[in-house]
């Protein structure tokens, strides 16, 4: 039995079974693949796939109860490695960090460009997803840190650190109706309401991304049909097409600018839609090198290496 052998295995499995996208995947060849799973088979005594032919078609019983051990010993020997690395290149390698769009764009610049000032010899390689992707690139072992609001504490395997709250702002273009509005009602120490927002077309996020979730709920209870013309992943693409006129926009209060976005008006939303709490994961059975808990840190400022590894253990809140 050797890494190898369980590697086949394991990207067969993660790659729908196609042993050409695993051979390019492990960097061999498609006889090389069958070869080293056939070989663990035999070793085993078990068929750990079924076949067509030559061709994987899915896991077998044997297999569905063999994977998750194959993948257990593999991020093991990754953490066996990482072990090895915090002694003998201290303070020097990667980190993998997975991220939604909002947070890559408007939360982790000041943080990786602090980061790296205090961290030169450790290289960043940043991943973006929906947060069930930053979850996913987590579970199977290709990031080392994931932050995203949505979908992180969905996972036993990850534990997911608080880190701030935010909430989101109406934006509109220059001269826009609802920006007066908002502005006379300030004036007289009101603010604007769900009924008179529902009236607009509304461009905002895609369900599970950025808070969704709770824009829904809110227009839920307060039985409003909330009339979407336009959703997207990202907070950039939507104060375009708002910029176009296409609707009202609501966004991550952090992705407007007031310097940047000079072509647009906001209007604070926090009394319309509830708090949204932006998390940082990490396998729970992960090794974390020194720079992984630093830039932890500098991220969060109260989660220090204690506080995560007292998380991880499960005695945190």
């Amino acid at each position: 039995m050797n890494f190898q052998q369980l590697r086949s295995v394991r990207e067969a499995q993660r790659r729908g079974f196609n042993l050409t996208e695993v051979a390019l995947a492990l960097h061999t060849s498609q006889p090389g693949v069958s070869r080293q799973i056939r070989e663990l088979e035999d070793e085993l005594g078990i068929e750990i796939f079924h076949r067509a032919g030559k061709r994987l078609t899915g896991l077998t019983e044997p297999g569905r109860n063999v994977l998750p051990i194959v993948e257990r010993l593999l991020h093991e020997a990754d953490n066996l490695k990482r072990a090895g690395d915090d002694y003998a290149q201290a303070g020097s390698g990667t980190l993998r960090i997975a991220a939604t769009h909002s947070q890559a764009r408007y939360a982790l610049p000041p943080v990786v460009r602090d980061f790296r000032a205090a961290h030169p010899d450790v290289t960043l390689h940043l991943q973006q997803g929906s947060p069930q992707q930053v979850a996913r690139l987590l579970l199977d072992g290709e990031a080392d840190v994931g932050i995203a609001t949505e979908a992180l504490t969905q996972y036993t395997e990850l534990v997911a650190l608080p880190c701030y709250r935010w909430t989101h702002n109406i934006i509109v273009p220059l001269g826009h109706p609802l920006a007066a509005e908002a502005e006379a009602l300030a004036a007289e120490g009101q603010v604007l309401s769900l009924a008179r927002l529902a009236q607009f077309p509304i461009v905002t996020y895609e369900s599970g991304y950025t808070g969704r979730a709770h824009i829904d709920d809110a227009f839920s209870k307060a039985g409003l049909e909330l009339n979407v013309v336009l959703a997207a992943m990202d907070a950039d693409v939507i104060k375009t097409y708002v910029d176009l006129g296409l609707g009202v926009g609501i966004v991550a209060a952090i992705a407007y600018d007031e310097q940047r976005d000079q072509h647009l008006s906001a209007i604070d939303a926090r009394h319309l839609f509830a708090d949204n709490l932006t998390r940082l994961a990490v396998r729970r059975d992960a090794y974390l090198r020194d720079y992984i808990y630093a830039f932890i840190a500098t991220f969060a400022a109260p989660l220090d290496r204690a506080t995560v590894d007292q998380a991880r253990s499960g005695h945190g809140d």
